[in-house]
C-alpha cells in the first residue's frame, strides 16, 4: 500500500467514524446499538460507499429508515459520493471453514464460556455469541451466566426467580418479571435463564430480544403481509424473553400483537420472561389489560446497589481478569460510582487496560487519574440546605433549629453532625459553613467537625447515624 493510499484509508475512516457520531447523536444510545453500531464499512468504491450489516433483517430495515441519512451524511463528508450500497457481510473464508468443520451437537454448540478457575483464568474458550432460532431473536452474551452474576441484598430475589425459572422443565412464575434501573442485572440476568435452558435443556427452543427488535419486526410483516408467520415463529418458542418492554410504552399496534402473543404463550404453559425499567403497574403508555397480565406471574424488583455489593461485584470482575487490585482501590470506585453495575466494570476495565498498556501499579493515586472524566460525572452536588433538612429529619428537630441559638443538647448534637456532614460532603470554607448555620463562628465549626469525629470513635451507634446520613446524602 502506497502513502497515498494510506492517507486516503485514514480520510475515509475519519468520515465514517464522523458520520456515526452524528447518527448515534441523532437516533439516540439504543436503536443506535440495535442498528447503526453493527455496522461495517466495506469500501468507497469511486462514488460508491458500501457498508455491510450481520444480517438479512438487519440490511432491510438500515436499508429502509436510515440509508437516505446515511448517504446524506457521507456527502456533506465528501461531495464525491452520490450513492450508498447497503449489503450483508459477506466472508467466505470463514463459511468454508464452516462447510469443511465436523457438525456439534447443539448443547455443545450454545454452551457459555467455562467458569472462571482460581487464578480467574477461564477453564475452556469463550464460545461465541449463540444466535437464536433463526433472525427472531438476538444472540445471547457468554459473558451473562448464573455463575459471574454476584448476589446481595439488591437483587437476592431477581435471582433466586430467575434460577428457579432456568431449572425447572417446564414454565413457573408465568410471566417472570424483572424490573429496576439501568446497569442493574436485568439483562444478565435474562441472559443467564437463557443459557442455563439450551445447557440443561436443550429441546426447548429459547428466544431473546429486545422489545424494540420484536416492533420492528413485525412493522416489517406488517409491511410485507406475512403477519402469519410472525405469530408461528413468536408462538412456537418454549421460552420467550422480551427485554425492556417498556419501549412499546404507546405503541398501540405492537402491544395489541404482544398481549395475544403473551395470551397464547402463557395459555400453552410456555414460560414468558419480561424486564424493564418499572413495575407493571408503573409502565404509563401500556394498555391496562396488557399491565394486568404482566403482574400475573412474579414481579421481582432489582433495587439499586449496595456499597458492599458493589465492591462484590468489583472483586468477581478482578478475578476474572486475573488481577491483583488493592481492596482501597475497589472500595474508593464502589463508593463513587453508584448509579450502574455497567459502569463500575467499565472503570475497572479502564484502570486494568491502563497498568497493563503503561506498565504502572493501580494505585488509589493512578485509579483518580485514569477516570478523572467519569468521577467528575458522578460526583454528587450536596449542598448544606439538604444536609440540614436530610439531618434534621433523621434527629426529629425542626429545620429552623439549625439557625437557632438553642443549645440544648437535643439540637445541638445534630446541628454539630450537620456541620461535619457539611465540612465532609460539599467544598465550602469553614466560614462559609458557619454562615449557613445562623452566623456561627469557623471555630465553631470546627468544634463540631472534631466532636463529631471523637464521637464516632468511641460510640458506634453515633457512627452508623453518622455513616447512614453520609450515604444517604450521597445516594
Amino acid at each position: 500500500m502506497t502513502a497515498a493510499d494510506t492517507r486516503i484509508d485514514s480520510r475515509i475512516s475519519a468520515q465514517w467514524a464522523r458520520v456515526r457520531g452524528v447518527l448515534r447523536a441523532e437516533v439516540g444510545d439504543s436503536s443506535y446499538r440495535s442498528w447503526l453500531k453493527p455496522l461495517t464499512l466495506v469500501a468507497v468504491d469511486g462514488n460508491v460507499v458500501r457498508i455491510a450489516t450481520p444480517t438479512r433483517f438487519m440490511r432491510d430495515y438500515v436499508s429502509e429508515n436510515f440509508a437516505g441519512r446515511i448517504l446524506e451524511l457521507w456527502t456533506d463528508e465528501n461531495e464525491a459520493v452520490t450513492s450508498l450500497d447497503v449489503q450483508i457481510q459477506a466472508e467466505p473464508a470463514k463459511r468454508e471453514r464452516k462447510r469443511l468443520a465436523p457438525a456439534q451437537p447443539r448443547a455443545k454448540a450454545a454452551r457459555p464460556p467455562g467458569r472462571a478457575s482460581g487464578n480467574g483464568a477461564a477453564a475452556a474458550e469463550p464460545a461465541a455469541p449463540a444466535s437464536n432460532e433463526g433472525e427472531i431473536g438476538g444472540p445471547l452474551d457468554p459473558r451473562f451466566v448464573f455463575g459471574n452474576f454476584v448476589v446481595g441484598k439488591p437483587n437476592e430475589l431477581a435471582y433466586a426467580a430467575a434460577r428457579r425459572v432456568a431449572e425447572s422443565p417446564t414454565a413457573t412464575y408465568n410471566p417472570l418479571f424483572l424490573y429496576g434501573g439501568v446497569g442493574l442485572g436485568k439483562t444478565h440476568l435474562m441472559h443467564a435463564i437463557g443459557w442455563h435452558i439450551r445447557e440443561r435443556h436443550s429441546s426447548r427452543r429459547v428466544v431473546y430480544l429486545s422489545a424494540e427488535k420484536f416492533m420492528y419486526q413485525f412493522i416489517r410483516a406488517l409491511r410485507f403481509q406475512d403477519t402469519m408467520a410472525f405469530k408461528e415463529q413468536f408462538r412456537s418458542v418454549d421460552v420467550l424473553m422480551i427485554d425492556d418492554v417498556q419501549f412499546i410504552n404507546g405503541k398501540e399496534n405492537t402491544q395489541e400483537e404482544f398481549f395475544h402473543t403473551f395470551n397464547d404463550l402463557v395459555g400453552n404453559n410456555r414460560q414468558v420472561v419480561v424486564s424493564a425499567d418499572k413495575s407493571p403497574s408503573d409502565l404509563e403508555g401500556m394498555e391496562e389489560r396488557l399491565r394486568s397480565r404482566l403482574g400475573w406471574g412474579l414481579v421481582a424488583d432489582i433495587h439499586a446497589t449496595t456499597c458492599e455489593l458493589r465492591v462484590g461485584i468489583l472483586q468477581s470482575k478482578a478475578e476474572h481478569l486475573g488481577v491483583d487490585i488493592p481492596t482501597r482501590v475497589l472500595e474508593f470506585l464502589a463508593h463513587k460510582i453508584t448509579t450502574s453495575v455497567r459502569e463500575l466494570e467499565g472503570a475497572l476495565n479502564r484502570i486494568v487496560a491502563h497498568s497493563t498498556l503503561v506498565g504502572r501499579d493501580i494505585t488509589l493515586e493512578t485509579c483518580q487519574e485514569v477516570l478523572q472524566d467519569l468521577l467528575r460525572a458522578h460526583e454528587r452536588r450536596v449542598t448544606i440546605e439538604e444536609i440540614q433538612k436530610r439531618v434534621a429529619e433523621h434527629f426529629n428537630i425542626r429545620f429552623a433549629d439549625m439557625h437557632s441559638a438553642r443549645r440544648s443538647r437535643a439540637v445541638a448534637r445534630p446541628r454539630q453532625v450537620a456541620m461535619y456532614l457539611s465540612k465532609q460532603l460539599t467544598s465550602r470554607s469553614l466560614p462559609e459553613i458557619g454562615r449557613k448555620f445562623g452566623g456561627r463562628d469557623h471555630t465553631t465549626v470546627m468544634h463540631a467537625v472534631r466532636k463529631v469525629e471523637e464521637l464516632r470513635q468511641s460510640d458506634a451507634s453515633f457512627d452508623e447515624d453518622v455513616e447512614l446520613l453520609r450515604r444517604m446524602l450521597e445516594a
